[in-house]
């Protein structure tokens, strides 16, 4: 299973495309910045039984040139990666006639270190005959972000700081002037900053971090989505009894649907009846979460259900 972590580590280039050249041009790869990014299809599966889907795919455009982007979100050492990874860039060049770019996502040092290798993939005899070599960003390529105007000018780049550093110390010091960031960002655009948190909260996962962010998030007024109201629910239920806490869960579950629904309308996303009804009879909150995030950047009804089976979600 896919795990929240994994899903934000990508989704994040989803929302902003730019995050990719502003944290690589700190280590010294000259990309320009995008002046537009189309999402694409993410299957890149051929008329065979096997299937390959990458994490998150991009056409990306600037000023000088446009090329294709595939963001992979990796969390631990995989041995056929690489081999997954070349036919990844030579499928998409031959398909979409143009230069790709593989950037790999890591939110741990020795994954990090072992996807940046360059991994030769021809023969013993002339193993440099096709050569990987992927782009990665880890905890140590992108920085601990823990200054409040560092973190006001760039929301997205904070984020990713986040997620990658969630299992580290300082990880609390960049959720606070995340909030902080996120406040001024509600003033302009609440829209995107209820994105940015729910993020966040999704690329976090399980980390002691996420519990922090959870009371930080409290605090922010403009923030309404599932994910606030669970949180402020979990509280009330406390003092309240089981019936009470059960009846509120079910209003949270309402409101997760209303969410959702009204999100992928609002982006024009053709749903038919039975996706329709697919939404409304979920009542799983991890389910309905993971079905917002992905409607954030759908295009489809398929880019939100994906690989979810609608037995599991019973």
């Amino acid at each position: 299973m896919v795990s929240s972590p994994h899903e934000a580590m990508h989704r994040i280039f989803q929302q902003d495309p730019g995050v990719f050249t502003r944290a690589l041009r700190a280590l010294g790869v000259p990309f320009d910045d995008p002046v537009s990014a189309v999402p694409f299809s993410t299957d890149l599966t051929e008329n065979r039984p096997l299937e390959r889907r990458v994490d998150t795919l991009l056409r990306i455009e600037t000023e000088k040139s446009e090329f294709l982007l595939a963001v992979e979100a990796q969390g631990k050492k995989v041995a056929d990666k690489p081999r997954n990874w070349a036919y990844y860039l030579a499928h998409l060049i031959a398909k979409y006639k143009m230069p790709a770019v593989l950037l790999v996502v890591c939110d741990d040092r020795s994954t990090a270190a072992w996807a940046s290798e360059t991994v030769g993939l021809g023969p013993p005899e002339w193993p440099s005959a096709i050569a990987l070599r992927p782009l990665v960003l880890g905890p140590d390529d992108v920085p601990v972000i823990d200054d409040p105007i560092k973190a006001a000018r760039d929301v997205p780049l904070t984020v990713l700081s986040a997620v990658l550093h969630r299992h580290e110390p300082g990880v609390d010091a960049i959720l606070k002037v995340l909030v902080s960031a996120l406040k001024r960002m509600e003033a302009r655009d609440p829209d995107t900053a209820t994105i940015f948190v729910e993020l966040t909260s999704q690329g976090l996962g399980d980390a002691p971090a996420a519990d922090v962010w959870r009371h930080l998030v409290t605090d922010l007024s403009f923030f309404t989505s599932p994910l606030s109201q669970e949180i402020r629910a979990e509280g009330e239920a406390k003092g309240e009894a089981k019936g009470e806490a059960k009846g509120e869960a079910k209003g949270i579950v309402k409101t997760k649907i209303h969410d959702i629904q009204l999100l992928l309308d609002g982006r024009e996303v053709p749903l038919s009846d039975t996706d329709r009804h697919r939404i409304t009879s979920c009542t799983d909150l991890h389910t309905l979460d993971r079905w917002f995030a992905r409607a954030i950047t759908a295009t489809s009804a398929t880019d939100v259900f994906l690989d979810d089976q609608p037995s599991t979600e019973q």
